[in-house]
């Protein structure tokens, strides 16, 4: 997809109050400026040998849940198995001015070059910190992640000191946290503003950026009330990690475990719970029978040591008791029971582990395999609209088919290393020619969307595993497509994807006409056409701002593409050929290129935009074609920025 003109002058002077950033890594503040939340000690609940960081309490207030949920500490979103047990380890109180108190905030003044004068980062208004909507939750989670997948880039080229620990994604936090780019930063019960039921997060820092629990580890979140014989704590929100004794496998009701006692510890001896805390603040909710926001967390089917947390709605707690734990001493027990009337979000996880297994199937299943086997992974067919059968013909095909080979750029004939390519080493042309960087990061996810993404090709003597073949690997998720009420066919997954992780490519036969297959007049339902115009005030990439970085120069790259690169799925496709048109997607397009047979071509991968949710419709903006010729198509998106029509 394309971005719009980049501006190329920062007045650093408007920053308002945010120490610069000197390095390509966040500056880190000293005890003496701010309060750590965390202990460094290596008895402390924070990993040893890592720096404290700015406090995670909303408003700048001190947390009142102290225990230690879990530890993130795996380099992914980090997982130990330490939860909630965590004893007596305290979180110091942090200064009413936090760098993330309401009152912080950066709005970068620029200049495009042209003389127009604006603002290049996303002001977070003291509205839209205090209560959030959609799209300002959508904005702080794509810019959290875009600084962490930028930070990892930059750890992962580096060779790191035996026993360091690599955080991108508390060192990202830091980074948001000092800009003031979070939301829903006033505690509330209920509904968490812009954050819907069933939304996904990979790091516990997402859920306290947007709002939704403000504990950093902490499984219980809580607000203080006021009333009668003083101040009482009412439970607000709770994340069930899976590590405590939980029951959690009822879609609707939920046995907690409370906090304290160190249960489950190997490193401290176990005692009773008290109540206190936490688990008084859930009692007092017993009473009050107000609501509690519940976050599950759920292992990636991708990486089962990878935990995903998964937003699924209000409950109210109706019911408590205290009863002997695994280590003979007592633990407080909550029954949450979920609210009637929401959306689905733990459930459909559910329905997908029988389907997997083979305990059920989905309703209107038409097809275990619509690809015949083309695909690794099968691919599902449904229909449970009505009672038609499946699509038209076309021949499944996992590859681009070209007629012809395009001369990007002169033929390196592979790069020259001879295992898996490295980070950071210029030694390998692949590496050059995406301008010194590696376009993934260790876990795949690609890093910035860019022009053009040079990937290893069949002719480098790299490992076949090489991180640098992503969009060659095939798909790695359970596709399905399903028929819509509205929309025909549309495609989603069955596993949840993480933000920059590849998807799909367009598969097809490269055309010569993008308003028809090869001049027959016929208009094409299935064309991919890289010369329509898409919605420039779209951004994907991380702001070289945040980081003290400069804004890098890509238009060199521009002069090496073939304009346009015109595809049909119309006969010979795969299931890119499926995905509908949102003015709101989820999914953007990136131009890779890799070689075959010592010729260069151009292919069309798809990453995901943003985290989405298993059984979510996977979209991408088609844009707008530049011919007159070509009709264009009442949009159903569905979108507040829906534009109306499309192609």
């Amino acid at each position: 997809m394309e971005e719009g003109s980049i501006p190329t002058f920062v007045d650093k002077s408007k920053v308002l109050s945010v120490k610069p950033l000197r390095t390509l890594r966040p500056l880190f503040v000293s005890s003496a400026q701010a309060p750590p939340l965390f202990s460094s000690s290596p008895s402390g609940p924070f990993p040893s040998g890592f720096t404290p960081f700015y406090p995670f309490s909303m408003n700048g207030e001190s947390p009142e849940s102290n225990e230690a949920d879990e530890m993130d500490v795996d380099g992914v979103n980090g997982h130990t198995g330490s939860s909630r047990k965590r004893g007596p380890a305290r979180q110091k109180k942090v200064a009413k001015k936090s760098v993330g108190s309401r009152n912080a905030g950066v709005s970068f003044t620029v200049n495009d070059g042209n003389g127009s004068i604006g603002n290049f980062i996303v002001r977070c208004s003291p509205f839209n910190k205090e209560d959030g909507n959609r799209e300002m939750v959508e904005y702080v989670l794509m810019t959290f992640d875009a600084v962490r997948r930028r930070l990892s880039q930059v750890e992962e080229a580096k060779e790191a000191p035996n026993g360091s620990i690599k955080r991108p994604d508390l060192k990202a936090g830091n980074v948001l946290m000092s800009a003031g780019v979070r939301t829903n930063m006033r505690k509330r019960i209920g509904v968490a503003p812009g954050v819907e039921i069933g939304d996904i997060f990979f790091f516990r820092f997402e859920i306290l950026l947007v709002g939704l629990h403000g504990q950093s580890m902490g499984g219980i979140d809580t607000l203080i009330t006021r009333g009668g014989k003083g101040e009482h704590p009412l439970a607000v929100s709770i994340v069930s990690s899976g590590y405590y004794d939980d029951d959690t496998e009822d879609k609707d009701v939920l046995i907690y475990s409370g906090q304290g006692g160190n249960p489950i510890s190997k490193d401290k001896q176990a005692s009773d719970q008290k109540l206190e805390k936490g688990n008084l603040a859930l009692e007092r909710s017993l009473h009050q029978a107000n609501e509690v926001r519940v976050i599950r967390g759920m292992k990636d089917p991708s990486n089962t040591s990878v935990k995903i947390y998964v937003y699924d709605g209000l409950y109210t707690i109706k019911e408590s008791w205290l009863e002997k734990g695994k280590s003979g001493c007592s633990v407080f027990k909550y029954k949450l029971v979920r609210l009637p009337g929401q959306r689905s979000a733990f459930a459909d996880w559910s329905s997908i582990q029988k389907w997997k297994a083979g305990l059920s199937s989905p309703v209107g299943l038409l097809s275990q395999d619509l690809s015949a086997g083309a695909e690794k992974i099968t691919v599902s067919l449904v229909n449970d609209v009505d009672g038609r059968g499946p699509p038209s013909y076309f021949t499944y095909s996992t590859v681009l088919r070209y007629s012809k080979s395009f001369n990007l750029t002169n033929s390196s004939f592979g790069c020259n290393c001879h295992k898996a390519c490295q980070p950071g080493d210029l030694n390998c042309s692949c590496i050059r020619n995406n301008g010194g960087d590696f376009p993934y990061a260790t876990s795949g996810v690609l890093v910035s969307q860019k022009t053009l993404v040079h990937e290893c090709s069949p002719t480098c003597p790299c490992f076949p595993n090489c991180k640098n073949r992503v969009s060659q690997t095939g798909l790695k998720l359970k596709m399905e497509v399903y028929k819509t009420t509205d929309k025909g066919w549309a495609l989603r997954s069955w596993d949840p994807i993480r933000a920059g992780s590849f998807i799909c490519e367009f598969a097809g036969e490269v055309v010569d006409s993008p308003t028809g297959m090869q001049g027959t007049g016929q208009e094409d339902d299935y064309i991919f056409d890289t010369s329509r115009v898409l919605d420039k005030s779209y951004k994907w990439n991380y702001e070289p701002t945040l980081l003290n970085e400069e804004i890098p120069d890509e238009s060199a790259e521009n002069d090496n593409i073939p304009s346009p690169l015109v595809i049909s799925a119309k006969n010979v496709g795969n299931v890119a050929r499926f995905m509908n048109h949102s003015c709101n997607p989820n999914v953007f397009w990136q131009l890779v290129q890799y070689e075959h047979n010592r010729d260069s071509f151009l292919h069309v991968a798809f990453f995901a935009m943003k985290h989405i949710p298993p059984l979510t419709e996977l979209t991408y903006d088609y844009g707008i074609s530049q011919f007159e010729t070509r009709s264009k198509r009442k949009c159903l998106c569905g979108s507040e920025k829906c534009r109306g029509y499309f192609g």
